[in-house]
C-alpha cells in the first residue's frame, strides 16, 4: 500500500509539471495483434520494470511505472497487482548526446527491437556557439504480455530529445510525455511510426 501511495504521489507531480512545461515531439512505433482479434483495454493489469531497467530498483523507475499505469487505466484496464490478466513490462533509458565545436551537427539514434519489428528515432542537434551543448535522448519501451500464455499482445517504443538541463529533460516530465505519446490512439496501427507533438 505504501508503494502504491508513493507511486500515486509521483504520478500526480509528474502530471502537474507536464502540463506546464513545453516538450519536443516524440517518435513512436507500435506493434499489435488487433488483426488477429486480440481484445484490448479489458481485464486487469500490473506494471513491472524488466531488463536493464529492473537492475536498479531505486526510485528512478517510479515516474515511468506511474506514467504507464496511468495510461493503462485510461485505455480501460483496471489496476490489480496480484493476479492480473496482463503485465505491462517497462524499460526506460536516457542517453546524453554531446555536441561540440568540432562536431557542430550531431545525430542521435534511439531504437528498440521486439517481437514484431523495430522502431528507430532520429534527431539532429546544432551547436551554434563556441561551447559544448548537449541533448538528452529519453526512451520508453512497453510490452503488454498476456499472463495466461505469456504471449506479447502489444508493444511500443517512444523516443524524445530535449535540451540537457531543460525542464523537458527531467525524468518525471519525460516519463509522462513518453507514455502519453506511446498510448495515443491505442492500440495504434501495427508497424506504423508516428510523430506526436
Amino acid at each position: 500500500m505504501m508503494k502504491f501511495a508513493r507511486i500515486l504521489t509521483l504520478l500526480t507531480l509528474s502530471v502537474l509539471t507536464a502540463c506546464v512545461v513545453p516538450t519536443g515531439p516524440v517518435e513512436v512505433t507500435r506493434f499489435n495483434r488487433a488483426a488477429e482479434g486480440v481484445p484490448y483495454g479489458k481485464g486487469s493489469f500490473a506494471v513491472a520494470l524488466v531488463g536493464e531497467s529492473a537492475s536498479d530498483r531505486s526510485l528512478s523507475g517510479s515516474p515511468y511505472l506511474a506514467a504507464v499505469a496511468r495510461e493503462m487505466q485510461r485505455i480501460g484496464y483496471r489496476d490489480n497487482t496480484g493476479n492480473s490478466d496482463v503485465i505491462a513490462e517497462v524499460r526506460f533509458g536516457a542517453t546524453l548526446v554531446r555536441l561540440d565545436r568540432r562536431a557542430p551537427v550531431s545525430v542521435g539514434v534511439g531504437g528498440s527491437t521486439g517481437s514484431y519489428g523495430s522502431g528507430v528515432g532520429v534527431s539532429f542537434g546544432f551547436n551554434l556557439g563556441n561551447g559544448t551543448a548537449a541533448q538528452l535522448q529519453s526512451s520508453l519501451a512497453v510490452r503488454i504480455v498476456r499472463r495466461s500464455d505469456q504471449v506479447v499482445i502489444w508493444e511500443g517504443t517512444a523516443v524524445q530529445f530535449a535540451k540537457a538541463g531543460s525542464p523537458a529533460a527531467q525524468p518525471g516530465i519525460a516519463a509522462s510525455k513518453l507514455a502519453e505519446a506511446l498510448f495515443k490512439d491505442f492500440p495504434g496501427v501495427s508497424g506504423e511510426t508516428i510523430r506526436v507533438p
